[in-house]
């Protein structure tokens, strides 16, 4: 079963609807207090923890805040409270009481004296959505600059639960225990880098009026065996397009993945001075001259393949934009024909758009989304999943935004949750191109993007063992080849 995810403001309707049954809010925030420090003290023994900092706010998260340093101290630990001024929610000043009730220490302020093994996030929840202040973003350097274990509880404070951006500080957390349901800031924009390992405190059932915002992907992507009489013709046919006389890399990059992915033929459609390089790379790849095409040979070699990717190195000048004016209407049109658009091709459908059918997957990174919805790439950033449900309802088709958490949207928003920080490198848009039009060129409507989108990424963290920095697109295709057969 696939992981959910949710918005907050439908985390907190789901829990006023748990209340309104006359369940006990203060209740419910001992039993997520009582969850965490039972899993923290697992790691407090492994790491030998004897003294904790728990920095509370001024409202409920704060009130999880004091009811876990009452059980750790309850169970022999030595707690510290660092604390805001007390906000006037019953809960909070409940959990507060009887903090001091058990001997708990309670600071005024957040100003620390001593070394603590562990430090405790409880300053802000999940419904913080305004930029915080200087005194806020100067509490969380300092936390931040602390050593120790890092926890946070629900959320990374200054972190937007729905978006993953910081406000524009947040707390980078070793463990997140996040409360009832996954949110999306936790896996997509910078919250990667803030969150760390993410648990989830489930503890009230899902009524059956949470929307589910998104689902996480699936690890463990089986492909099917091959039949033991197949033959090249079995395996899809890919063509690769793109390839201006300046740029070469990106159509070789494409189409090697596409085979590692599987393909039993590729054609590389490009100016025809990178012929010679590509073959001395890979001399299984089939080499059309772009610049002698015209639309009956470009017809005929459509009907000849199974998927086209399209864009990759096309340039943006006089001459990139003819051969997109000559190639997208018949790929477009080609019925049965699994389509990528990625790259160059983006920019010239942000300049004539049009609809998209469900057979066309385009791939734009956070500038060539800006590109095609006539925003900044801040805007998209501020709010990806927004921006890649933007870009469905004006273009149609199916939509891939790439970069941390990336996101798929097909019939319904996908979240990748794998893939590593050296993948941001030149290149990588261009092998998952290569591997979207070659996988849909074998299996079609029996692999779906987000499963595609996965096994890059998990190729990627393959190429990653032995570190992130100074990865190379050109590497991945040994990689691809161990993760299309696991």
């Amino acid at each position: 079963m696939q992981q959910q995810v949710y918005h907050s403001r439908d985390i907190q309707a789901w829990e006023q609807r748990w209340f309104s049954k006359q369940n006990s809010s203060y209740g419910l925030m001992q039993q997520v207090a009582l969850t965490i420090a039972l899993k923290l003290q697992k790691k407090i023994e492994s790491l030998q923890i004897k003294h904790i900092a728990i920095w509370c706010g001024s409202g409920n998260n704060a009130g999880d805040g004091y009811c876990v340093a009452t059980f750790l101290k309850q169970w022999g630990y030595q707690v510290d409270v660092f604390a805001a001024k007390l906000g006037d929610s019953k809960d909070l000043q409940q959990a507060y009481a009887y903090a001091l009730q058990n001997d708990v220490r309670i600071h005024e302020g957040f100003e620390i004296n001593q070394i603590y093994d562990c430090h405790i996030d409880a300053l802000f929840g999940i419904g913080l959505n305004r930029q915080l202040d200087e005194h806020w973003q100067n509490i969380i350097d300092q936390y931040n600059q602390q050593s120790g274990l890092k926890i946070a509880i629900d959320i990374p404070s200054g972190l937007n639960a729905n978006t993953g951006q910081p406000l524009p500080v947040a707390i980078k957390a070793n463990i997140t225990y996040t409360v009832l349901g996954r949110k999306a800031g936790l896996y997509t924009g910078q919250g990667k880098e803030y969150t760390g390992d993410v648990n989830v405190i489930t503890l009230i059932p899902v009524d059956e009026e949470l929307p589910i915002l998104a689902k996480l992907t699936d690890k463990k992507i089986c492909l099917p065996s091959r039949q033991a009489f197949g033959h090249k013709g079995s395996y899809g046919h890919v063509l690769v397009v793109g390839g201006h006389k300046d740029m070469g890399g990106a159509v070789i990059m494409a189409a090697e993945a596409a085979f590692a992915a599987g393909a039993g033929k590729v054609t590389v459609v490009c100016d025809a001075r990178h012929h010679t390089s590509i073959l001395s790379r890979a001399p299984n790849i089939m080499l059309r001259d772009i610049n002698v095409l015209d639309t009956e040979h470009i017809q005929v070699l459509l009907d000849q393949v199974d998927a086209v990717c399209f864009g990759m190195g096309l340039g943006r000048d006089e001459w990139a934009e003819k051969q997109y004016q000559l190639w997208y209407p018949l790929i477009r049109h080609t019925s049965d024909l699994e389509v990528v658009l990625d790259a160059d091709a983006l920019w010239f459908l942000a300049q004539t758009p049009n609809q998209l059918d469900q057979h066309i997957y385009a791939t734009p990174h956070s500038g060539e989304a800006a590109k095609l919805l006539a925003c900044s790439v801040q805007e998209v950033e501020s709010d990806r999943i927004s921006a890649i449900r933007a870009l469905q309802l004006k273009y149609a088709g199916q939509w891939v935004l790439k970069g941390s958490g990336s996101l798929i949207l097909e019939n319904e928003l996908w979240i990748c949750t794998q893939g590593n920080a050296g993948m941001g490198t030149g290149g990588m848009g261009d092998v998952l191109a290569g591997m979207i039009a070659s996988l849909k060129a074998q299996f079609h409507e029996h692999i779906t993007l987000h499963d595609i989108v996965t096994l890059h990424a998990q190729a990627g963290d393959v190429l990653a063992e032995s570190g992130q920095r100074g990865l190379q697109a050109q590497n991945m295709s040994h990689a691809i080849y161990k993760v299309v057969n696991r």
